[in-house]
């Protein structure tokens, strides 16, 4: 290329921008950086690049094996300001991460049982309205579980039946 051909191309390239010659200078940048990163961006999505695996889809992780434990069903006196008596009905099951785990609860049983029905007594019918009722009852009954067989831990506690009258 010789520079008599460089100052002509510059003088064509400053004509074209006063016209709209730079509209398309950044088309022709812009547009092949784009078609660059998004097909970037479709091949890694699609695994072409850095997967890591042997080709093919990973296969999902087998699921966790949880047990559960049922608790008797309590029925106990609400608190009420009222002379009006209401009773709460619960049954619940433990989740628990191994089976073990149940076998440590078990000789527990009655000192969980009596931490419920301790803690369920000064319960009102207001505090179980709605579900962040239940969602503070769940949280604690867990952590009074967890005070009773304490080192031992449960994943969750299922609510089979809530029943109020």
């Amino acid at each position: 290329m010789s520079d008599a051909a460089t100052a002509d191309e510059l003088e064509n390239d400053e004509e074209d921008t006063g016209k709209g010659g730079g509209l398309k200078k950044i088309l022709m940048i812009a547009v092949p950086v784009v078609l660059l990163l998004g097909g970037g961006g479709a091949a890694f999505m699609l695994g072409l690049f850095g997967g890591g695996s042997s080709g093919g889809v990973d296969a999902p992780a087998p699921p966790k094996r949880v047990y559960f434990m049922d608790l008797p069903e309590l029925t106990v006196n609400l608190s009420s300001v009222e002379q009006r008596a209401q009773y709460l009905k619960l049954s619940v099951s433990l989740e628990v991460s191994n089976e073990a785990t149940i076998g440590i609860i078990e000789p527990f049983l009655p000192r969980v049982l009596d931490a419920f029905q301790v803690y369920l007594r000064e319960v009102r019918t207001s505090d179980l309205e709605g579900s962040a009722g239940v969602f503070l009852l769940k949280e604690e009954l867990q952590r009074r579980i967890e005070l009773a067989i304490h080192p031992a831990k449960i994943d969750d506690i299922l609510f089979k039946e809530i029943l109020i009258q």
